[in-house]
């Protein structure tokens, strides 16, 4: 059992399973959320359940580590409710997704009153308690050196996918699944642009198996008028493909193999039309940060960029400027808007 103990604030999907991995691990955990049925759940494995953040500051041992898994937007008010609260030399810990430039800030204010501050970020979702997080982690050196073994207990460890090669000797910290990347923002910041490429690597994959489904439009036939791109040659467009059946094979031998991939995979399994999807793809801040932070460094992102815009183009954020091209085309050319 770890002399460490950590409270952890917010007990959704990925907080409930991070304290059952802790739990698991001989890492002692209170929890606090505001739904009695996800302090039950976790109350069945052993994390002492706490009806208020009073009680799980209470429940601590010093120095306090309480860990903040909630969304973006209340992590400052959750903050404010826990300083009140805790003693110099506690900690506090955002293992969500927020925006780096809020990490320094809330460090160097917290640093005012003795208490200190890490950014964490977290990336495992909902398969994280089997395989791991991997924790991409900003503050200072000490408050990193403390939690150890929290940081030990979440992350995959040192047996997780094969060795790359031309390293030896004892694993170094990044072949644990952990990290400590800098100061204040840098765990955020890295993860920022994680969640960037994560955009990326989905549209590619996404526009790809696009392609295939689309591979056939040869044999359909076209509307023939002024409005319509002829095919110039159909007969080049003639394959009826599985697209489910292409991302399991490509799984197997292929370079763009993933585990991305592996699940797109499971999805077509689940779904072989992915007809419970309507194609409306949210973003949730990160990949507009990543593109924010390419500009002001002057680092050229045009995948990066590309994948977020499309994303606002699935929710029907382009269809105002669709319209206007539509009118212009009227007024030009007298051209008459083909409809759907």
């Amino acid at each position: 059992m770890s002399d460490v103990s950590i409270g952890m604030v917010g007990l959704g999907r990925m907080g409930a399973n991070m304290v059952r991995r802790l739990q698991a691990a001989g890492v002692r955990t209170a929890g606090y959320d505001r739904s009695p049925d996800a302090l039950g759940a976790v109350a069945e494995i052993g994390c002492q359940g706490t009806s208020s953040i009073e009680e799980l500051v209470g429940t601590l041992a010093t120095p306090r580590a309480v860990w903040i898994m909630v969304p973006a937007a209340v992590v400052d008010s959750t903050i404010e409710q826990l300083t009140p609260l805790l003693a110099p030399g506690d900690i506090v810990i955002d293992g969500g997704n927020s925006h780096y430039h809020d990490d320094i800030r809330r460090a160097a204010q917290l640093a005012e009153i003795g208490l200190r501050y890490l950014d964490v970020g977290t990336s495992g979702g909902v398969f994280g308690l089997e395989r791991g997080y991997c924790l991409m982690i900003g503050g200072d050196a000490e408050s990193v050196e403390h939690l150890r073994p929290v940081f030990d207990a979440l992350s995959p460890g040192p047996d997780g996918p094969p060795r790359t090669p031309g390293r030896s000797g004892a694993p170094v910290q990044e072949e644990t699944g952990w990290l400590h990347c800098g100061p204040a923002g840098a765990g955020h910041f890295v993860k920022m642009v994680h969640n960037g490429i994560e955009y990326g690597l989905m549209a590619a994959y996404a526009e790809g198996l696009n392609l295939l489904h689309h591979a056939n439009v040869g044999a359909q036939g076209r509307t023939v008028d002024a409005e319509t791109s002829p095919l110039r040659n159909p007969e080049h467009l003639g394959y009826d493909l599985d697209v489910g059946a292409i991302s399991e094979l490509w799984r197997r031998g292929s370079v763009v193999s993933s585990w991305l991939l592996d699940l797109t995979a499971t999805a077509y399994v689940e779904d072989p039309q992915l007809a419970e999807f309507g194609g409306q793809v949210s973003d949730s801040g990160e990949g507009r940060w990543t593109v924010q932070a390419a500009i002001e460094a002057g680092a050229p992102t045009p995948v990066l960029a590309a994948a977020l815009f499309g994303r606002f183009t699935s929710r029907g954020e382009a269809d105002y400027g669709n319209r206007v091209l539509s009118a212009m085309r009227k007024q030009f050319g007298g051209h008459v808007e083909a409809r759907g």
